[in-house]
């Protein structure tokens, strides 16, 4: 049973995006307030990258490498303290799972043969060098999972059919220009828990890219990077030094719905910056330094889930979050969170929150000086 949990975990992954991943099968949990429930909101393809459940009939192959479990076309080699790819793998594999192993190295002909194999996943090794042809056969490769790795590049040539690459917690430095060149079907990429600082984002690194979501969470951004695909639904720089957002920070991301830019170090967002951001309908702001609630929300008309818990808010005005007149905002507030702020409850009027569905949807109280 384990090998079907498996495919059927796998395919629920490409259902959806995460916010905050807890764990490698755990893509889809986000904490807090309730997120968007239309399709449109998660910035994933939910069409693109879902392997044909009738190809998928049980292969008589006798291959399957020694201590692995094969059935269906997943072979599952997890846990098994491998230290190279092993051999003998049908060729008609669709998913490979080797995480949890002590793999260092990816060689040249590792997956030699393995032209239908859609998933790859390699998180939790020791690999710190990958032969520049090692991904060559996987010409069908969809998912690639090579994160909590020894990385400290992007590894090259990677296969033009890829849609999502995780490759967070390594030890990345530097995405060069041309990196992802030809990756043309990409639409998701997390590189999160990298040491990645502005300056190590070439100039065109993401050329050509399509992207609908992108996670450089837990890295050394002082800032939101300026050259990151316009085509992202999401956008997500949580858990970072950023201190400001200045106002033609996000000129170029005019589709975004869900912007995160929690844990961070924000004092100030200039005003008319969120201006650029006319989907927006997802916006994380928590755990910041901000002392007033960001100008410009009223006129986000799309705009659902607000979080501002755990900053120094010191007063809420009556026209924050709403904007004046009826029938203006076509999509009423679903989320509004702030709890944590030094914010005088007592004082905030109740027309504050007049396009908001419901006062459940409001989170207040628990300030601790």
């Amino acid at each position: 049973m384990w090998p079907l949990w498996l495919l059927a975990s796998l395919l629920a992954l490409s259902q959806a995006l995460p916010f905050e991943q807890k764990g490698f099968w755990d893509f889809t949990m986000d904490d807090g307030l309730p997120m968007l429930n239309d399709e449109e909101a998660s910035g994933a393809d939910t069409t693109s990258g879902v392997p044909d459940l009738d190809s998928l009939t049980p292969t008589f192959s006798a291959m399957c490498p020694f201590g692995c479990h094969c059935h269906l076309r997943v072979v599952q080699c997890s846990d098994l303290g491998l230290k190279a790819v092993p051999k003998e793998i049908s060729p008609d594999t669709t998913l490979l799972d080797l995480q949890n192993n002590d793999i260092s190295e990816l060689r040249k002909d590792d997956f030699k043969g393995l032209q239908q194999l859609y998933a790859l996943v390699l998180v939790n090794n020791k690999i710190s060098k990958i032969h520049e042809k090692a991904f060559s056969p996987l010409r069908k490769l969809q998912k690639l999972y090579i994160s909590k790795n020894h990385l400290v590049e992007i590894p090259p040539n990677l296969p033009s059919s890829l849609v999502e690459l995780r490759i967070h917690d390594n030890r990345i430095r530097k995405v060069p220009k041309g990196v992802f060149s030809g990756l043309r079907s990409m639409n998701c990429i997390e590189m999160g828990g990298n040491p990645l600082e502005n300056s190590g984002f070439e100039p065109g690194a993401f050329d050509g890219l399509k992207l609908n979501y992108l996670r450089i969470s837990e890295a050394k951004l002082t800032g939101i990077p300026k050259d990151l695909p316009e085509s992202l639904n999401e956008l997500h720089l949580d858990h970072n030094k950023i201190q400001a957002i200045e106002l033609e920070d996000l000129l170029r991301y005019s589709k975004l719905y869900r912007l995160g830019l929690g844990h961070n170090q924000i004092r100030m967002i200039e005003n008319g910056s969120l201006s650029f951001l006319p989907t927006l309908r997802e916006l994380h702001l928590d755990n910041n330094k901000l002392s007033r609630v960001p100008a410009g929300l009223p006129d986000l008309k799309l705009l659902q889930v607000v979080y501002l818990h755990t900053n120094n808010i010191t007063k809420v005005g009556v026209n924050d979050f709403c904007p004046m007149g009826f029938g203006v905002k076509r999509a009423y507030y679903n989320g509004i969170s702030l709890f944590n702020n030094p914010v005088p409850y007592w004082e905030v009027q109740p027309a504050t929150f007049r396009c908001v569905t419901d006062r459940l949807a409001i989170q207040f109280g628990n300030y601790k000086k």
